[in-house]
C-alpha cells in the first residue's frame, strides 16, 4: 500500500507494508506533522507460557491475556530487546524471565554446586546456563555474581579453563566496528567487555562475555594478565 503525504507543497511517498501473520494484528498507521509512525500492536492471544509470565510480572495468574497483561509483557520485551514486541507470552520471553529467576536464586553463593574451580586462587567464573559471572579467590566470593550476555547460537562462548592474556581499556573491534571498553581477552577473540544494551538482549554476543559498564570496570580493576577464567554450562537457546 502506498501512502502519499503533502508537506510544504512537496509530495512525500512512503511505502508502508502492512501484514497480518499468525497472532499479530496489523498495526495502526499514525500520520502527524509530516511524519508516519506505526503504533505497536498488542496481541489478544494467550501464549504457551501465559501463567508463568503473569506470575513473574506479578499479574493475576489466570492464564488469560488481558490488555493490562499485554502492556506489562510489552514493557518487559521493549526493555530487553525481545521482538516482536506484541505482548505475547512466548518461549523467548519466558526463557529470559526464567534466566532472571535462576540468577536471583544464585544469591551470594553462585558456586554452591562447586562447578568453578576453588583451587586456583583468584579466578573469574562464567556460568553460561545461568548467564552469570563472578570473581572468587579460592572459596571466597570477591565480586558478583552479575548478569552477563554470552555468545549466540553458532557463535557460542567457548567453555573450559582459560587465562587472561591481553587487556585493552578502550579496544576497537575491527570485526564488528564497535568500541569494547575494558576488554580482557581470555580465548582468541573472546573477552570480557562492557556494552550499553540489556544483558538479556537476544540472541547474544559474537562470543564475548558482555557486561554492564560498572561490572566490566570492576573486573578490570580486580583482574590482571595471567589470571584464570573458567567457562562452563550451556546458554539457553544454543
Amino acid at each position: 500500500m502506498r501512502v502519499t503525504v503533502k508537506t510544504s507543497g512537496k509530495r512525500l511517498r512512503r511505502g508502508v507494508a502492512l501484514s497480518v501473520a499468525g497472532l499479530v494484528a496489523a498495526p495502526a498507521l499514525v500520520l502527524g506533522s509530516g511524519t508516519a509512525a506505526q503504533a505497536a500492536s498488542c496481541t489478544t492471544s494467550a501464549g504457551p507460557h501465559q501463567k508463568q509470565v503473569e506470575k513473574f510480572l506479578k499479574r493475576p495468574v489466570d492464564g488469560k491475556q488481558s490488555t493490562a497483561d499485554c502492556k506489562a509483557i510489552q514493557k518487559f520485551q521493549k526493555a530487553h530487546g525481545i521482538t516482536p514486541t506484541i505482548g505475547y507470552a512466548g518461549p523467548l520471553t519466558w526463557r529470559t524471565m526464567n534466566t532472571m529467576l535462576a540468577q536471583k536464586a544464585a544469591g551470594k553463593n553462585p558456586n554452591k554446586a562447586k562447578k568453578c574451580p576453588t583451587d586456583k586462587g583468584r579466578i573469574a567464573c562464567v556460568d553460561l546456563t545461568r548467564q552469570l559471572s563472578w570473581i572468587q579467590d579460592g572459596k571466597k566470593l570477591t565480586y558478583g555474581p552479575v548478569p552477563v550476555r554470552t555468545g549466540r547460537n553458532g557463535a557460542e562462548t567457548r567453555t573450559g579453563s582459560k587465562k587472561i592474556y591481553w587487556r585493552n581499556i578502550k579496544h576497537w573491534s575491527t570485526i564488528y566496528k564497535v568500541w569494547m571498553p575494558h576488554s580482557q581477552f581470555f580465548d582468541g577473540g573472546q573477552a570480557f567487555h562492557s556494552v550499553t544494551k540489556s544483558m538479556y538482549n537476544p540472541p547474544g554476543s559474537g562470543g564475548c562475555v558482555n557486561m554492564r559498564p560498572a561490572d566490566a570496570k570492576a573486573y578490570w580493576k580486580l583482574l590482571k594478565n595471567g589470571d584464570d577464567v573458567y567457562v562452563y554450562g550451556r546458554k539457553p537457546g544454543t
